[in-house]
Order: C-alpha cells, then sequence, then structure tokens
C-alpha cells in the first residue's frame, strides 16, 4: 500500500496532467461567459484511506438548496473564509465540516491543477490527502445527504464514463460524466478527477 501511495507522490510532485487531462470530462457549455466577476478561491480534498489492502476515497452528495451546487456528487470542500492559514487549510476545514472525520492525522501529499469555474467563478485548488486507516464519518446532515465511499479502480474504469445532454437555464450543456452506482458524477468534481485518474495511470496503478 505504501508503495502504491509513493508512486501517487512521486507523480503529484512532477509535471502534472494538467488541463489537458481536466477537459476530458469538461461539460460543453453553449453561451456567454465572456463577462466575469471576481474568483472565488476554494479547495477540495481528494482524500485516501487503506481499506482491506485496497485505496479508497470518498465523495460526498450535497443536500439540496438554493445554490450552483445543490444535489450534486462533490468532493469534500468549500469557499475559502478569512480565518483560514492558507487554501490547503481551508480543504481541511471544509472536509472536516462536511464529512465529521479527525483531519489532524491526515498526510498531505500533494495538490493537483487549480480548476477555474467560469459559470460560478470559483477558483478551486485540489489537495491529495492520504490517512493510514478509513476514517470514521459522521457526516453534517446540513451539508451532506449521503457519502460515497468507493475503491479507486472503480474510478479508473472506463465503463463508468458516460455523456449526456442537459438544460440548464438557456444553455444547452454536453455533460461527461462517471456513473457511480447511479450517482453522476460531473462538472468540477468529474475535471478534478479525470485528472487525478491520470496522475493514477502515471503511477502504474490499475
Amino acid at each position: 500500500m505504501l508503495s502504491k501511495l509513493k508512486k501517487i507522490q512521486i507523480q503529484l510532485s512532477g509535471q502534472l496532467p494538467g488541463p489537458e487531462a481536466q477537459m476530458k470530462m469538461a461539460p460543453v457549455f453553449r453561451g456567454d461567459f465572456s463577462i466575469q466577476l471576481p474568483r472565488q478561491k476554494a479547495a477540495v480534498l481528494v482524500l485516501l484511506f487503506s481499506e482491506a489492502d485496497r485505496l479508497n476515497t470518498v465523495l460526498i452528495k450535497r443536500t439540496e438548496y438554493k445554490g450552483p451546487h445543490s444535489g450534486q456528487i462533490s468532493l469534500p470542500g468549500g469557499k475559502s473564509e478569512p480565518g483560514d492559514p492558507d487554501i490547503s487549510a481551508t480543504s481541511l476545514r471544509e472536509t472536516a465540516e462536511e464529512t465529521g472525520i479527525n483531519v489532524s492525522e491526515i498526510n498531505m501529499i500533494g495538490r493537483l491543477t487549480t480548476l477555474e469555474i467560469h459559470s460560478s467563478n470559483f477558483e478551486v485548488h485540489p489537495f491529495v490527502g492520504y490517512l493510514e486507516n478509513k476514517p470514521v464519518f459522521n457526516p453534517d446532515p446540513k451539508e451532506v445527504d449521503y457519502l460515497i465511499e468507493t475503491d479507486l479502480s472503480v474510478l479508473m474504469d472506463e465503463k463508468i464514463r458516460k455523456t449526456k445532454t442537459i438544460t440548464t437555464g438557456n444553455y444547452a450543456v454536453e455533460v461527461p460524466y462517471y456513473d457511480y452506482k447511479g450517482n453522476h458524477i460531473w462538472g468540477a468534481t468529474a475535471m478534478i478527477l479525470s485528472e487525478f485518474i491520470e496522475v493514477l495511470k502515471r503511477a502504474g496503478l490499475k
């Protein structure tokens, strides 16, 4: 397990796959986003943990609310706050708040490429952290409908990558997504995972 983790860490410390890997899962918006507002900084965490000789990760199904990410599947994370020492701390604070885990033992092993979300004017900083054992989850019911735990090998399976067309507002959107047991993972989360999956491939994981 540690050898797998070391290989991932080596890839994260080198030249990242970057936007080319992210764009494989980018929705194709047909609209005008030429008018931009100031970006809000946010951070998410790809949390890795060992379970039964496998490397797993966790995503969250957000509750329904009046906002752009209502009900979506996402990585733990959220907006930066003035009290956060840095953007990495944002990812840990938000992960603790949303999943209820003890983040003090998380070993941050790297980061992925920063992603700009034009539709909601967020600048998202993805980090990767590792826990030696599966954490005890206690998700916040106000923010999290349920958790999705999965083996990394499942995310790497090309069979779960699909495409659909949706209408949002006045825009028709061609959306690639990961279909995990009926959960549709798309948008920024899918783009971040797409780059991370490329990192896993470079590390020789299957």
